[in-house]
Order: structure tokens, then C-alpha cells, then sequence
């Protein structure tokens, strides 16, 4: 049985593994019909939990699609639906869980929340977010990159504005997938010492710039996030705002990057704030392969996790 609960707990090997697995299944899928399954069907079946104490779009479509072409069944839950924690135990609801599905995704807020269930679930834990790190997404934009440009081992990535999650697991890529990264943000929102420590320890190049013209320089690949969380007050959206407007990517900004430099975003974004709709629209963006790639990631990712 294999969790996935982070990049740099899943083995090198493994995750590369998934990432042909992944680009394969897409191949394979190719001029089909939207509605027609995996003729291999690896789910078939199988009745994997959906939990989302946070709420999402891409997350539970991709999901939800994925397991249906693989033959599965999905039974999606709430936040208010299960009421983890409150009441019956994380632990608890995971040994009960485990008795009735095969297979658990959970996107949650507290990082110990996703640990506690996979402590205690008999069948596979997937983190498909936390506040500390969302590794799905980044495995669909690894995949990403290597569809449009080969391999990104060696290549500069460079990440504009505030060292959230997904910042966090881009730093754990870059440890297993040996690319180097750049943070350009205001020091208040720097990334966590222990993820940017981790990468440095397996040998790439992590660099901290706060002049964003400076950390793109060189760039293979520019990645932004939306500054403000819907759950932020307004006095925290006018703040962070003030911090991220110098690292807005635009035009201007990206052409700072090498020529053939690739522009991702995990979506939604906030068009005109963290990037410009030229920049979205443009020739360098891959962000709807990235957001397809999402569904693609996740197949192999179930995969792996079921031994498939």
C-alpha cells in the first residue's frame, strides 16, 4: 500500500514512474470520446472517498473524472459532511473509512489532519491539499513541462510572489527532480526554512531575490499563484496586495526570461492582479495543459497507489 502525501516522501524512482504512467494514459487517450473509459478500467470496482473540507473546482472534477475512466466509483464528502475531528476522531474515521472504500483523498487545511489519516487508514491516503503543501498539482506541472520542453532536470524555475503551498511542493520537486529554483517575494511571505533547506541539501540551487526583474533572468519556467485566499479578511487582501504588486508577472517581466521560457498557474487566477491576461492568453502560457494535466497526474497517482 503507498500514500502519497508529498513529493519528497514518495521515492524518485516511484515518481517518475508516475509521471510516464501519467503522459502514457493521455497518449493512449488520444481521439476517444470524452465518455469512454481506460479499456484497461484498473479501478473497476473500486469505491474511492472524495474529502473536501476545503472547498475546490479543479480538485474534484479531476478527481471525479479520473476515477470514473478508470473504471471507479466516487463518493465525495464534505467538510460539514464529515465533521473531522469534532466529535468522532480522525483516527476513528479512518479506520471506518478504510472498511468501506478503497482508496481516500482528502483536501483539507491542517497538515496534521492528512497525516492522522494516513497514520491510521488501512487503504491509501492522497493529499489533495493542505495548507502546507499540494503535491498533485506540482506532478501535473512537471508533467507539463516535459510535454512542451523535455526533461526539466538542470532547468531555472522561478516562482513570483507569496511561499505558500504550492511553493512549498515546488521546492520538494525541485529536490527529487534536481531543477533549481528561484523565490522572488517580499520577505514576509518567504518559504518555509525547512523546504527551502531540504531542496539545498539534495544539491540544486535555491535562491531567495526580491528583485523580481533579477530572479527571472535566465528563467525556463515562471510560475505564479493568486495572492489572497477567499477566506482572507480585507485588511489582509489590502495587504498582501501592497507586498505582491512588484511581482506581478506581466509582459515586461517575462521577457526578462529566456525566449522559449514557459508560464504557469495553478488557477483560478485573479487576471491584472498576480499576472496579466497577456501574459495568460499569450504564447508562453501553458496553463489549461497544466490544468488538464491535473486529471492525467492524479490517474497515475491512483495507480501507484493501488499497486495498479
Amino acid at each position: 500500500m503507498n500514500h502519497f502525501l508529498d513529493i519528497h516522501k514518495t521515492d524518485p524512482a516511484a515518481l517518475r514512474t508516475i509521471l510516464d504512467d501519467a503522459l502514457a494514459m493521455k497518449s493512449a487517450r488520444k481521439g476517444l470520446p470524452r465518455a469512454t473509459l481506460d479499456a484497461e478500467k484498473p479501478l473497476d470496482g473500486h469505491m474511492v472517498a472524495l474529502i473536501f473540507e476545503k472547498p475546490s473546482t479543479r480538485t474534484r472534477v479531476s478527481f471525479d473524472v479520473g476515477v470514473r475512466q478508470m473504471g471507479g466509483e466516487t463518493m465525495v464528502l464534505s467538510g460539514s459532511d464529515m465533521q473531522l475531528g469534532h466529535g468522532e476522531t480522525i483516527a476513528d474515521t479512518a479506520r471506518v473509512l478504510s472498511r468501506y472504500v478503497d482508496l481516500i483523498m482528502i483536501r483539507t487545511f491542517d497538515e496534521s489532519v492528512l497525516l492522522e489519516m494516513a497514520e491510521y487508514a488501512d487503504v491509501p491516503v492522497i493529499n489533495g491539499l493542505t495548507d502546507r503543501t499540494h503535491p498533485c498539482q506540482i506532478m501535473a506541472d512537471v508533467m507539463t513541462y516535459e510535454e512542451h520542453r523535455g526533461p526539466i532536470k538542470g532547468k531555472k524555475v522561478v516562482w513570483c510572489g507569496d511561499g505558500n503551498n504550492v511553493c512549498a511542493s515546488f521546492l520538494h520537486a525541485a529536490a527529487q527532480f534536481q531543477f533549481d529554483l528561484t523565490f522572488a517575494g517580499p520577505a514576509q511571505l518567504d518559504p518555509e526554512d525547512e523546504f527551502v533547506g531540504l531542496a539545498r541539501r539534495a544539491g540544486c540551487t535555491i535562491q531567495i531575490e526580491r528583485d523580481a526583474d533579477k530572479a527571472v533572468a535566465g528563467a525556463d519556467l515562471v510560475v505564479a499563484d493568486t495572492w489572497v485566499s477567499m477566506h482572507d479578511s480585507q485588511s489582509t487582501k489590502e495587504r498582501r496586495h501592497n507586498q505582491l504588486r512588484p511581482y506581478q508577472v506581466n509582459q515586461e517581466l517575462m521577457s526578462k526570461a529566456n525566449d522559449n521560457a514557459l508560464f504557469m498557474h495553478c488557477l483560478p487566477a485573479h487576471r491584472e492582479e498576480e499576472v496579466t491576461s497577456e501574459v495568460m492568453d499569450g504564447p508562453n502560457s501553458v496553463i489549461f495543459d497544466e490544468a488538464e494535466n491535473r486529471l492525467h497526474a492524479q490517474k497515475a497517482i491512483m495507480r501507484y497507489c493501488l499497486g495498479r
